[in-house]
Protein backbone atom coordinates (compact mmCIF):
# COMPACT_ATOMS: atom_id res chain seq x y z
CA UNK A 1 0.00 0.00 0.00
CA UNK A 2 3.18 2.39 0.84
CA UNK A 3 4.26 1.16 -2.54
CA UNK A 4 1.42 2.58 -4.32
CA UNK A 5 0.95 5.74 -2.70
CA UNK A 6 3.99 6.22 -3.40
CA UNK A 7 4.08 5.93 -6.98
CA UNK A 8 0.63 7.41 -7.22
CA UNK A 9 2.20 10.69 -5.59
CA UNK A 10 5.19 10.30 -7.98
CA UNK A 11 2.79 10.37 -11.04
CA UNK A 12 0.54 12.92 -10.01
CA UNK A 13 3.88 15.17 -9.56
CA UNK A 14 4.97 14.32 -13.06
CA UNK A 15 1.54 15.43 -14.67
CA UNK A 16 1.31 18.28 -12.56
CA UNK A 17 4.74 20.16 -12.89
CA UNK A 18 3.96 19.22 -16.87
CA UNK A 19 0.41 21.24 -16.30
CA UNK A 20 2.31 24.13 -14.54
CA UNK A 21 3.01 26.24 -17.34
CA UNK A 22 5.19 29.10 -16.45
CA UNK A 23 3.59 32.53 -16.89
CA UNK A 24 5.90 34.43 -19.31
CA UNK A 25 6.13 38.02 -19.53
CA UNK A 26 4.56 39.42 -22.72
CA UNK A 27 7.16 40.00 -25.68
CA UNK A 28 8.52 43.35 -26.71
CA UNK A 29 7.38 44.67 -29.75
CA UNK A 30 10.78 45.08 -30.65
CA UNK A 31 10.82 41.67 -32.28
CA UNK A 32 14.31 41.82 -33.61
CA UNK A 33 15.58 41.81 -30.00
CA UNK A 34 13.23 39.90 -28.25
CA UNK A 35 12.44 37.16 -31.11
CA UNK A 36 14.71 35.04 -29.65
CA UNK A 37 13.79 35.35 -25.87
CA UNK A 38 10.45 34.76 -26.67
CA UNK A 39 11.24 31.91 -29.14
CA UNK A 40 13.30 30.37 -26.16
CA UNK A 41 10.19 30.58 -23.64
CA UNK A 42 7.91 29.05 -26.09
CA UNK A 43 10.49 25.66 -26.55
CA UNK A 44 10.53 25.93 -23.37
CA UNK A 45 6.72 26.00 -22.41
CA UNK A 46 5.90 23.47 -24.65
CA UNK A 47 8.77 20.91 -23.88
CA UNK A 48 8.64 21.24 -20.36
CA UNK A 49 4.80 20.22 -20.74
CA UNK A 50 5.83 17.31 -23.25
CA UNK A 51 8.67 16.44 -20.98
CA UNK A 52 6.36 15.85 -17.75
CA UNK A 53 4.08 14.10 -19.56
CA UNK A 54 6.34 11.35 -20.73
CA UNK A 55 7.86 11.19 -17.19
CA UNK A 56 4.58 10.16 -16.26
CA UNK A 57 4.21 7.67 -18.91
CA UNK A 58 7.40 6.01 -18.05
CA UNK A 59 7.03 5.39 -14.31
CA UNK A 60 3.26 4.30 -15.06
CA UNK A 61 4.76 1.69 -17.57
CA UNK A 62 7.40 0.30 -15.35
CA UNK A 63 4.31 -0.89 -13.13
CA UNK A 64 3.86 -4.11 -12.55
CA UNK A 65 0.11 -3.15 -12.99
CA UNK A 66 0.92 -1.93 -16.55
CA UNK A 67 3.69 -5.32 -16.93
CA UNK A 68 0.72 -7.90 -15.81
CA UNK A 69 -1.16 -7.04 -19.16
CA UNK A 70 -4.39 -6.94 -17.07
CA UNK A 71 -6.91 -3.94 -17.79
CA UNK A 72 -8.70 -4.24 -15.13
CA UNK A 73 -5.21 -3.52 -12.87
CA UNK A 74 -3.84 -0.73 -14.98
CA UNK A 75 -6.71 1.21 -15.29
CA UNK A 76 -6.62 2.93 -12.14
CA UNK A 77 -2.96 4.07 -12.44
CA UNK A 78 -3.62 5.33 -15.58
CA UNK A 79 -6.83 7.51 -13.97
CA UNK A 80 -4.50 8.99 -11.70
CA UNK A 81 -2.53 10.32 -14.83
CA UNK A 82 -5.82 11.22 -16.60
CA UNK A 83 -7.12 13.65 -13.72
CA UNK A 84 -4.07 15.36 -13.63
CA UNK A 85 -3.77 16.82 -17.22
CA UNK A 86 -5.38 19.59 -17.67
CA UNK A 87 -6.12 19.09 -21.58
CA UNK A 88 -8.97 16.90 -22.74
CA UNK A 89 -6.40 14.37 -22.79
CA UNK A 90 -6.92 10.29 -23.80
CA UNK A 91 -4.66 8.35 -21.56
CA UNK A 92 -4.85 4.89 -22.97
CA UNK A 93 -3.13 1.24 -23.01
CA UNK A 94 -2.06 -0.55 -25.85
CA UNK A 95 -1.37 -4.08 -26.27
CA UNK A 96 1.34 -5.37 -29.08
CA UNK A 97 -1.33 -6.02 -30.79
CA UNK A 98 -2.35 -2.77 -31.30
CA UNK A 99 -5.42 -3.12 -29.22
CA UNK A 100 -6.23 0.05 -27.66
CA UNK A 101 -7.77 0.76 -24.00
CA UNK A 102 -8.49 3.93 -22.68
CA UNK A 103 -9.88 5.35 -19.18
CA UNK A 104 -12.77 6.65 -20.33
CA UNK A 105 -13.86 3.54 -22.30
CA UNK A 106 -11.75 0.59 -21.15
CA UNK A 107 -11.79 -1.95 -24.18
CA UNK A 108 -12.40 0.50 -27.42
CA UNK A 109 -12.23 -2.20 -30.14
CA UNK A 110 -9.82 -0.05 -31.97
CA UNK A 111 -5.92 -0.43 -32.74
CA UNK A 112 -3.12 1.57 -33.28
CA UNK A 113 -1.33 -1.78 -35.30
CA UNK A 114 -1.82 0.76 -38.26
CA UNK A 115 -0.29 4.24 -36.67
CA UNK A 116 3.21 5.13 -37.82
CA UNK A 117 4.70 6.02 -34.30
CA UNK A 118 3.59 2.22 -33.23
CA UNK A 119 6.75 0.47 -34.48
CA UNK A 120 8.86 3.10 -32.88
CA UNK A 121 6.91 1.45 -28.89
CA UNK A 122 7.78 -2.14 -30.15
CA UNK A 123 11.10 -1.61 -30.60
CA UNK A 124 11.04 -0.28 -27.09
CA UNK A 125 11.06 3.74 -28.10
CA UNK A 126 9.27 6.55 -26.26
CA UNK A 127 7.14 8.66 -28.70
CA UNK A 128 7.05 12.45 -28.15
CA UNK A 129 5.27 14.42 -30.51
CA UNK A 130 3.84 12.14 -33.20
CA UNK A 131 0.43 13.96 -34.98
CA UNK A 132 -2.74 11.89 -35.46
CA UNK A 133 -6.46 12.26 -35.40
CA UNK A 134 -7.34 10.42 -32.33
CA UNK A 135 -9.36 7.02 -32.78
CA UNK A 136 -10.36 7.60 -29.11
CA UNK A 137 -11.66 11.39 -29.32
CA UNK A 138 -11.54 12.31 -32.87
CA UNK A 139 -9.76 15.58 -32.37
CA UNK A 140 -6.34 16.53 -33.70
CA UNK A 141 -4.01 15.20 -30.97
CA UNK A 142 -0.26 15.38 -29.96
CA UNK A 143 0.89 11.58 -28.64
CA UNK A 144 3.13 11.02 -25.81
CA UNK A 145 3.90 7.15 -25.29
CA UNK A 146 6.18 4.61 -23.58
CA UNK A 147 6.58 1.13 -24.05
CA UNK A 148 6.21 -1.77 -21.79
CA UNK A 149 8.60 -3.59 -21.26
CA UNK A 150 8.84 -7.25 -19.14
CA UNK A 151 11.39 -9.58 -19.41
CA UNK A 152 13.48 -7.63 -21.96
CA UNK A 153 10.78 -7.79 -24.29
CA UNK A 154 7.71 -5.05 -25.30
CA UNK A 155 4.26 -6.00 -23.99
CA UNK A 156 2.71 -3.13 -24.46
CA UNK A 157 2.41 0.36 -24.25
CA UNK A 158 1.26 3.50 -22.10
CA UNK A 159 0.22 7.14 -23.53
CA UNK A 160 -1.50 10.21 -23.79
CA UNK A 161 -3.35 11.81 -26.68
CA UNK A 162 -2.87 14.84 -25.89
CA UNK A 163 -5.56 17.95 -27.60
CA UNK A 164 -3.81 19.43 -29.68
CA UNK A 165 -5.66 23.03 -29.83
CA UNK A 166 -5.88 22.92 -26.45
CA UNK A 167 -2.30 22.73 -25.64
CA UNK A 168 -1.59 25.71 -28.11
CA UNK A 169 -4.00 27.56 -26.55
CA UNK A 170 -2.74 26.83 -22.70
CA UNK A 171 0.88 28.44 -24.36
CA UNK A 172 -0.69 31.50 -25.57
CA UNK A 173 -2.66 32.53 -21.96
CA UNK A 174 1.11 31.50 -20.70
CA UNK A 175 3.35 33.55 -22.31
CA UNK A 176 0.42 36.11 -23.79
CA UNK A 177 1.93 37.42 -27.27
CA UNK A 178 1.36 40.50 -28.80
CA UNK A 179 -1.38 40.59 -31.74
CA UNK A 180 1.27 40.71 -34.65
CA UNK A 181 3.10 37.66 -33.06
CA UNK A 182 2.75 34.56 -34.83
CA UNK A 183 3.71 30.88 -33.24
CA UNK A 184 3.79 27.39 -34.61
CA UNK A 185 5.68 24.42 -34.75
CA UNK A 186 6.07 21.82 -37.55
CA UNK A 187 7.08 18.01 -37.38
CA UNK A 188 9.51 16.96 -39.30
CA UNK A 189 7.28 16.57 -42.47
CA UNK A 190 6.62 20.42 -42.55
CA UNK A 191 3.05 19.73 -40.56
CA UNK A 192 1.76 22.08 -38.08
CA UNK A 193 1.46 20.75 -34.98
CA UNK A 194 1.00 23.75 -33.06
CA UNK A 195 -0.42 27.20 -34.17
CA UNK A 196 -1.92 30.43 -32.53
CA UNK A 197 -4.24 30.42 -35.25
CA UNK A 198 -6.47 26.79 -34.48
CA UNK A 199 -7.77 26.31 -37.57
CA UNK A 200 -4.28 26.28 -38.88
CA UNK A 201 -2.78 23.17 -36.76
CA UNK A 202 -2.17 20.37 -38.66
CA UNK A 203 -1.88 22.35 -42.11
CA UNK A 204 0.74 22.02 -44.20
CA UNK A 205 1.98 25.54 -44.78
CA UNK A 206 3.36 24.48 -47.97
CA UNK A 207 -0.10 24.27 -49.50
CA UNK A 208 -1.22 27.58 -48.46
CA UNK A 209 -0.03 28.88 -51.87
CA UNK A 210 2.97 30.77 -51.01
CA UNK A 211 6.08 30.39 -52.91
CA UNK A 212 8.05 32.46 -50.42
CA UNK A 213 6.54 30.20 -47.34
CA UNK A 214 7.07 27.42 -48.94
CA UNK A 215 10.98 28.39 -49.42
CA UNK A 216 10.92 29.32 -45.67
CA UNK A 217 9.57 25.96 -44.74
CA UNK A 218 12.53 23.74 -46.40
CA UNK A 219 15.26 26.28 -45.08
CA UNK A 220 13.60 25.82 -41.47
CA UNK A 221 13.53 21.75 -41.58
CA UNK A 222 16.76 21.83 -42.95
CA UNK A 223 18.97 24.08 -40.33
CA UNK A 224 18.40 23.53 -36.44
CA UNK A 225 17.90 27.55 -36.14
CA UNK A 226 17.54 30.80 -37.84
CA UNK A 227 15.69 33.48 -39.44
CA UNK A 228 13.50 33.58 -42.79
CA UNK A 229 11.35 35.95 -44.07
CA UNK A 230 8.54 35.52 -46.47
CA UNK A 231 5.24 36.55 -47.25
CA UNK A 232 1.58 35.24 -46.13
CA UNK A 233 -1.93 36.67 -46.16
CA UNK A 234 -0.39 39.37 -48.24
CA UNK A 235 1.81 40.84 -45.66
CA UNK A 236 5.78 40.72 -45.02
CA UNK A 237 6.81 38.35 -42.17
CA UNK A 238 10.26 37.81 -39.90
CA UNK A 239 10.06 34.58 -38.11
CA UNK A 240 13.04 32.89 -35.60
CA UNK A 241 12.95 29.17 -35.57
CA UNK A 242 14.81 26.48 -33.49
CA UNK A 243 14.65 22.63 -33.58
CA UNK A 244 13.74 20.44 -30.34
CA UNK A 245 15.70 17.60 -29.88
CA UNK A 246 12.50 16.71 -28.05
CA UNK A 247 9.85 16.59 -30.32
CA UNK A 248 12.10 17.04 -33.44
CA UNK A 249 9.53 19.55 -34.12
CA UNK A 250 10.84 23.07 -35.10
CA UNK A 251 9.57 26.23 -32.95
CA UNK A 252 8.33 29.06 -34.94
CA UNK A 253 7.61 32.90 -33.56
CA UNK A 254 6.88 35.02 -36.59
CA UNK A 255 6.31 38.75 -36.81
CA UNK A 256 4.02 40.53 -39.54
CA UNK A 257 5.74 43.84 -41.06
CA UNK A 258 3.25 46.77 -41.41
CA UNK A 259 2.98 48.06 -44.98
CA UNK A 260 4.60 51.60 -46.26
Amino acid sequence: MIRSNMFTALVALAALSASSVPQVAAAEPEFALDGRVTLDAFRATIDGRLQGVVTATRLLAATDEARSGDWARIRDPLGVLATSLPEQAAVWYAKVDGSLFTVAKGATGETLRERAYFPSLLAGRDVVGALVISTSSGKRAVIVASPVVTDGKVTGAVGVSLDAAMLAASVDRAIRFPPDVVFYTLDDRGQTALHRAGELIFAFPSDVGSATLSDAVKTMLSQPEGVVHYQYAGSARTAVFVHSPLTGWTYVIGKSHPKE
